[in-house]
């Protein structure tokens, strides 16, 4: 799909799910692969197959110098508060358009499986 320097997207095969806090954050057959260099791969959701009621955006902001600023949100369940959990692009760099308002999440504070 798209490239840039080490950077690969790429559609995910199979249904994958994120689950926190006793509840399913998300679950996609549209989900994307983002490759960078030697990092493990990232999941990219689309948000239409997210339960954004669960997610509240934080004041945290990161800068990729590759795909752009990163906006982060925490993850509310009445199991508690998961901080800065998930992230999007809101307008990524171009070529990395194909993950603009999507989200990813941290795989140490979300459960993601595939089937």
């Amino acid at each position: 799909m798209a490239s840039s320097r080490q950077i690969h997207i790429r559609p995910s095969a199979g249904v994958w799910t994120a689950r926190a806090g006793g509840a399913l954050i998300a679950e996609s057959e549209r989900a994307l692969e983002l490759i960078e260099g030697s990092y493990p791969p990232v999941l990219y959701f689309p948000r239409e197959d997210t339960a954004l009621a669960l997610l509240q955006q934080s004041e945290t902001v990161t800068l990729c110098p590759h795909k752009g600023h990163a906006t982060y949100f925490d993850i509310v369940t009445p199991a508690g508060r998961i901080a800065d959990a998930v992230w999007s692009y809101e307008r990524p760099r171009q070529p990395m358009g194909a993950i603009a308002g999507l989200v990813a999440f941290y795989p140490d504070k979300v459960s993601l499986s595939q089937r």
